[in-house]
């Protein structure tokens, strides 16, 4: 009778080499789930800045819109431009504002410009950024939003 309660205690629960092997499978499957979770943040901060990019660049053009004059006289035109331009004129301060703005939004890096040019009233907006955080990013991203004024 001794020997049958003994037997049964010893097969009974986990040994220390189960548990240490269900720890490492577990250890690894964590890491790939932070692994996952680090490129998904990637992404979404590259899916911002291209959404940013986007919306600064239309912010630019309904700047040219509120002062349509001096958009349809090429007061706006300004070729890639990656430093604030000096403000005074409110075409001047439009510019510098947007390029300030291009910087703090996108990287305040010398890759992060803006250009813009019209021909006639067919006015063209781009907006240069760094990519290179993203998975398959590319370190020279451009946008570029077309729109009649």
């Amino acid at each position: 009778m001794w020997t049958k309660n003994f037997e049964r205690s010893k097969s009974s629960g986990f040994s220390l080499l189960e548990v240490l092997i269900a720890v490492l499978v577990l250890a690894v499957g964590l890491l790939g789930v932070a692994a996952l979770q680090l490129n998904g943040l990637k992404n979404n901060q590259s899916a911002l800045q291209r959404s940013l990019a986007t919306a600064l660049a239309y912010s630019m053009m309904d700047s040219m819109r509120a002062n349509r004059t001096s958009a349809l006289a090429g007061a706006y035109n300004m070729s890639k431009t990656c430093t604030p331009p000096s403000g005074g004129t409110l075409v001047q301060n439009d510019k510098r504002v947007w390029i300030e703005t291009l910087r703090f939004n996108l990287g305040d890096v010398d890759s992060t410009c803006g250009e813009v040019s019209c021909a006639g009233s067919v006015c063209a907006v781009k907006v240069y950024w760094d990519d290179s955080r993203g998975s398959a990013g590319n370190a020279a991203q451009v946008i570029e939003v077309k729109s009649r004024l």
